[in-house]
């Protein structure tokens, strides 16, 4: 665990030198235009071949680092033996307009989600959104989701599901699933642990 701080560290002390240089590099070609013409003729082509490389190399470097930076600060906010993940899934939808999804955990609400028009079709389209990412100690806790919507015949619609379940170690997977019962013609929510 000793390699990650450390890494971070060194990465953190280079990203701020290489945006400089990238940015110098930057600047450097937005300068009036006659200089540029001037300092094109003066300066063979090799050299600014050479230079645009410098600088693409730069940029990737930046690029690199700041991905490295994101997986780090991943894996340290959110260890694998404390996540838990909720996701939310709709079937059909022929019954429900999906507008909100309010999530708590142990009586503490973690997520208000509100949805626009595009991500609920694209939900209803197959989509899988993942609303909550956050730690949990192992035991025992509940999970309380309340959606709301229109139901059928375009009636305002709020419906709650909830789970108990149990963390061990390791990632814990949730989802947030929202079906039409056909024989009763109406939505049906539940929530299932993806073990």
């Amino acid at each position: 665990m000793s390699i990650v701080p450390a890494r971070i560290a060194s990465l953190s002390r280079l990203l701020p030198c290489l945006l400089l240089a990238w940015l110098a590099c930057g600047t450097a070609g937005a300068q009036e235009a006659p200089a540029a013409e001037v300092a094109a003729a003066a300066a063979p082509p090799a050299e600014n071949r050479a230079l645009d490389s410098e600088v693409q190399d730069l940029k990737k470097d930046v690029v690199d680092l700041n991905k490295e930076l994101f997986i780090l600060e991943e894996e340290l906010l959110f260890p694998a033996n404390t996540q838990v993940a909720v996701f939310v899934s709709m079937d059909v939808g022929e019954f429900f307009a999906l507008d909100s999804v309010q999530l708590k955990i142990d009586d503490k609400e973690v997520s208000n989600y509100l949805y626009t028009p595009r991500e609920a079709e694209a939900l209803l389209k197959g989509g899988v959104q993942r609303l909550y990412v956050g730690n949990l100690k192992t035991g025992s806790h509940e999970l309380v989701a309340f959606f709301a919507g229109k139901g059928p015949n375009a009636r305002d619609y709020r419906r709650g599901a909830s789970l108990r379940f149990e963390k061990s170690v390791g990632a814990k997977y949730l989802e947030l699933r929202i079906s039409d019962r056909q024989r009763k013609a109406q939505p049906e929510f539940e929530i299932k642990d993806w073990e």
